[in-house]
């Protein structure tokens, strides 16, 4: 169930990536940085060869140095997400053949490019993949050298998003740059909204049948404790429970029908790593 559910996570990512970057990215000049960001420049510099096959090529590159240098297995599945990527978005070029922009409105698809970048990426990072390119560069970086992986792409990206500026002119330039920064936001608020969950601490005198709600229907742990609320001098029990989002106002509304004046918090985690969530 797990392989199924990163195998659809890792394809839906590629194809929103491809989308992204065939449709809004490509035509508007959108060089972001990465790969789909040199293989737009190098596709405007050298035309008969598209900016399409460029990303393909520059990730079939990049997946050699990667295999060469991290070994087959440490990135089996960055090669699948990469090829399929660069695939449709090769595929894309001949299906639907692009000669301008889909709209005259550049924020507009800046604002589409991104998102739908960054949700694919998103996607794929959530599967413990990437989409190839600069990330296998990082990879191989962080192994054999000191240096500050997560600052050297961002120079690098800095200076294919730079270089927009001498190929596609000021405006596309600015653009570039200012897709560069929003999408390292993003792609953050994307994967810790995947992985949101919620905790919930109860404050009840009826333990046995909120318990026994939580591991039998939602099948998660719970931990107790004996209390003493200090204004009442009521001896309580309180629980505590970790759940998925989705699960949240169905665990909520049921404590309340079991012991309408449990006392409930519930706060918001970006990541709980543990049996029936995340593993390391």
């Amino acid at each position: 169930m797990k392989k199924t559910k990163n195998f659809l996570m890792m394809t839906s990512g590629s194809l929103l990536l491809a989308m992204g970057v065939y449709f809004f990215k490509i035509p508007n000049g959108f060089s972001t940085g990465g790969v789909s960001g040199i293989g737009t420049i190098l596709g405007k510099l050298i035309p008969f060869i598209s900016s399409g096959l460029w990303i393909w090529i520059l990730n079939i590159l990049l997946l050699i140095l990667g295999v060469l240098f991290l070994g087959k297995d440490a990135i089996v599945k960055t090669i699948y997400c990469s090829m399929l990527y660069s695939a449709l978005t090769y595929v894309f070029e001949f299906a639907f053949p692009l000669s301008q922009p889909l709209s005259d409105q550049p924020l507009l698809e800046l604002i589409y490019a991104m998102l739908l970048t960054s949700i694919g990426s998103a996607m794929i990072f959530n599967s413990d993949a990437s989409a190839g390119g600069t990330d296998i560069t990082a990879l191989i970086l962080k192994k054999y050298t000191s240096l500050d992986v997560g600052k050297s792409l961002l120079v690098v990206d800095f200076v294919v998003a730079a270089s927009s500026f001498f190929v596609f002119g000021i405006e596309i330039g600015l653009f570039s740059l200012l897709g560069l920064f929003a999408k390292a936001f993003i792609v953050d608020s994307v994967i810790e909204s995947f992985n949101t969950c919620k905790y919930f601490i109860v404050i009840t005198s009826k333990r046995e049948e909120i318990s026994e709600f939580i591991i039998k229907n939602l099948h998660h742990g719970v931990t107790v404790s004996s209390v003493i609320g200090e204004y009442t001098k009521e001896e309580k029990t309180m629980i505590h429970t970790v759940c998925k989002r989705i699960e949240a106002i169905k665990l909520r509304n049921r404590i309340k029908e079991i012991d309408s004046h449990a006392f409930i918090i519930i706060t918001t985690s970006t990541e709980i790593i543990g049996r029936g969530f995340r593993s390391v």
